[in-house]
């Protein structure tokens, strides 16, 4: 047990002091970014370097179909699950003292295995390692608090705050407006600290009831880990207050979408700098090849970015979200965005991404788009300026046509891995051949006795 102890982080060890380590929750995220794993004693834990779980996990859809790997007979196989203690992190919500732990998942012969979406990720970071270059990342999380709604037949509605009154729309950056909700605040701030989660910044965005969480940058696979975390966390802090935090793109209607955009900047591994920035703090070559990489690839990956149907409702013109593939410098109509900054912070932002994406397969998607360009060291379009809502859309617009895009791109397949694609594909496919065996009220409304 001693080993154990010795291998976890500094906040893992102080949220234990003093008390006696309960359960230890071994967790991987599917493809959707859902949490699967098994709970065990933390005695138990402590003695095993490894645990099982079936790979079927990777072929479930969000509604819990499971999918036919047309390649490989359904035999359901065990992976194998290697905790990674660099991720040990408390479950502050709990009622003993309970511990999460990430899994590293490889196959029975050790090798990783493809379709996990963390080793996705850190397979597109080794590409940038093998080139010498350090990926790095800083993730913006948009959400929505809402009423608790246990009738999926009855729309959303946004919460009810300190004030007695349902939050408002338009109230972006408003600090009252964070202050009607500001207990569960409190509660992600507690739940994060006690996780060692730094939060960069909390906002109110422009939905009724919508949040702006910020985190710092740094490295891709870390970032990932902790939006996981952060998912988690947070639903966890609206339910203590009799609420739902939902993550859905468009979880209501006449309401902004929820994003989560993506900063971009590669430093060169040797000698630490910003490769988007030269010696003279000028936009260099590579700054706009990774930006014509995104602007070429893009709408290749629009279906990791946006993966579900009701991600499709978010690309709305004029309504803060981009439907473009157009750069812009501190331009927040274009699909690619960069910020203000020193030479040393020169950035890209991806604003395409939904906050319904698995944050693992989001992040190596946008990587591996700017991976290919800096590959292909081909230019970007020229910058838009004005108004790129005006701009022609250049995304698809359902996931249907999304997913026929990624499964045409050889380039993009062979970044993100084959069988990852090719898995990816079969379950987004099925949950969209489950979606149109629905009939929505809409159509019963305007079609029943009309046509």
């Amino acid at each position: 047990m001693m080993d154990f102890f010795d291998q976890l982080p500094q906040a893992a060890l102080d949220f234990m002091d003093g008390r006696k380590l309960d359960e230890v929750e071994c967790i991987v995220a599917d493809l959707s970014g859902i949490a699967r794993g098994k709970a065990m004693p933390a005695a138990k834990f402590a003695t095993q370097k490894h645990f099982y779980l079936p790979n079927s996990i990777f072929l479930q859809s969000i509604n819990g179909d499971w999918v036919d790997d047309a390649d490989a007979p359904f035999t359901e196989p065990d992976m194998v699950l290697v905790p990674d203690f660099s991720t040990a992190s408390a479950a502050p919500w709990t009622a003993d003292c309970t511990l999460q732990v990430i899994h590293d998942v490889f196959d029975q012969k050790g090798d990783m295995m493809p379709v996990a979406p963390r080793n996705v990720l850190k397979r597109v970071v080794d590409l940038y390692h093998q080139q010498g270059w350090d990926p790095i990342v800083a993730p913006e999380m948009e959400f929505f608090l809402v009423a608790r709604n246990t009738d999926p037949n009855q729309p959303i509605e946004p919460p009810i705050g300190r004030s007695g009154r349902r939050a408002a729309q338009r109230q972006a950056y408003s600090m009252s407006a964070v202050d009607e909700y500001g207990p569960i605040i409190d509660d992600i701030y507690d739940f994060a600290e006690a996780q060692g989660l730094e939060i960069d910044g909390i906002l109110q965005e422009g939905g009724a009831g919508q949040i702006e969480m910020n985190l710092r940058h740094g490295d891709p696979v870390k970032l990932a880990d902790e939006m996981f975390y952060f998912k988690r966390l947070i639903r966890e802090a609206a339910l203590r207050h009799d609420c739902f935090a939902t993550f859905m793109a468009k979880p209501i209607q006449d309401e902004p979408g929820s994003a989560m955009h993506i900063h971009h900047s590669v430093v060169d591994l040797k000698t630490g700098e910003n490769i988007f920035s030269d010696a003279e703090g000028a936009e260099t070559d590579a700054f706009h090849h990774f930006i014509a990489g995104l602007q070429n690839h893009l709408a290749s990956t629009i279906a990791i970015h946006a993966p579900y149907v009701n991600s499709y409702r978010r690309y709305v013109r004029d309504f803060a979200a981009p439907i473009n593939l157009e750069w812009g410098r501190d331009n927040r109509t274009t699909g690619l965005r960069v910020p203000i900054s020193g030479p040393e912070a020169r950035r890209i932002e991806n604003r395409l991404p939904g906050m319904d994406v698995n944050p693992y397969l989001s992040i190596a998607a946008s990587l591996a788009c700017g991976y290919l360009g800096l590959m292909e060291r081909r230019e970007p379009r020229d910058e838009y300026v004005g108004d790129a809502y005006a701009s022609a859309e250049g995304i698809p617009g359902t996931l249907a046509s999304a997913l026929d895009l990624l499964q045409r791109a050889d380039q993009m397949q062979e970044v993100l891995g084959r069988d990852f694609c090719r898995t990816y594909i079969q379950v987004k496919r099925t949950e969209n051949d489950a979606f149109l065996q629905v009939i929505s009220p809409w159509e019963r409304e305007h079609l029943l006795l009309n046509v």
